[in-house]
């Protein structure tokens, strides 16, 4: 049984269509693009699907060199709080806490919804 199961590994690498890389970057725009998913959530992801980091850092370069990560996370606020005042606390806590959960990263958060360093 152990060499038929080599042997349809070895014909499904044979094929492309056992690729990590393949499948990382693939994965990766899909859900980038698709879902809206930041670079941590993609990294995430990636990693419990056992992509090694190597992998994961220089799929995501590639990706968000492809995706407006800034520009992605503005739409998806829009979307999401569309006629929410986001100058309100409570308001502005929650569109923090929706964008860390979709993987993006502080510093595109806090330009995006103008917090400084100061701020809370």
């Amino acid at each position: 049984m152990p060499a038929a199961v080599e042997s349809a590994v070895g014909r499904l690498r044979s094929l492309k269509y056992v690729n990590d890389e393949v499948f990382a970057r693939d994965w990766a725009l899909a859900r980038a693009q698709g879902t809206g998913y930041g670079p941590r959530r993609i990294d995430q992801e990636l990693r419990s699907k056992g992509i090694s980091q190597s992998l994961i850092r220089d799929t995501l370069r590639e990706t968000f060199d492809q995706v407006d990560e800034a520009g992605r996370a503005r739409r998806l606020l829009a979307k999401r709080f569309a006629g929410a005042a986001l100058k309100e606390s409570k308001t502005r806590n929650r569109a923090v806490a929706f964008l860390q959960r979709r993987g993006y990263s502080s510093k595109v958060i806090f330009d995006l919804l103008g917090y400084s360093i100061e701020e809370d």
